[in-house]
């Protein structure tokens, strides 16, 4: 089951960078959609997918809707610099093209649990809604693996309520 979480935890990493790439969007509260394919995933049991979708994280090909808080300074810098890293992976994004409303990304991770290499692609129409793809090629614990993701935010409204704004997890 460890080796499971470790493996959604790296995905949903990978998932959640392109989307953060760009400096666009109102500051606020964004509905954020997210739809994530992985192939050689084991069958994962009921309970564990429940948990996932309470937890806002991607389900292996159903979509799980989750709500982020963006700051001013957050859109302004587009998050690039705050691109969410684990212990035992290091993940280094570069700019393959950019509009003033889209980007294409790949991202390098290496570590001890994934090496592969990913592209994003993000679309922006106005600052107050984004889609994008994400596909990632590699390996996680010494297996072929491959991600699949589509994801969609929304602009709600400028108040967060009682979400917090976007942190990178700590350093370990």
């Amino acid at each position: 089951m460890h080796r499971i979480a470790s493996v959604l935890a790296a995905a949903i990493l990978l998932a959640a960078a392109p989307a953060l790439a760009m400096p666009h969007g109102k500051p606020g509260l964004w509905t954020i959609t997210t739809t994530m394919q992985m192939a050689n995933m084991p069958q994962l049991p009921p309970q564990v997918l429940e948990m996932m979708k309470k937890r806002g994280m991607p389900g292996m090909g159903q979509p799980v809707t989750s709500q982020m808080c963006m700051t001013q300074e957050q859109v302004n810098a587009g998050m690039a610099s705050h691109m969410p890293q684990q212990h035992d992976v290091s993940c280094a994004p570069r700019v393959l093209s950019e509009t003033p409303s889209s980007a294409v990304t790949e991202i390098t991770c290496h570590g001890d649990n994934m090496d592969g290499v990913g592209r994003a692609q993000i679309d922006w129409r106005g600052d107050s809604h984004y889609e994008g793809s994400y596909e990632f090629k590699g390996s996680m614990h010494g297996q072929p693996n491959q991600i699949s993701t589509h994801y969609a935010g929304d602009f709600v409204k400028a108040d967060c309520g009682s979400v917090k704004p976007f942190a990178p997890p700590p350093q370990h």
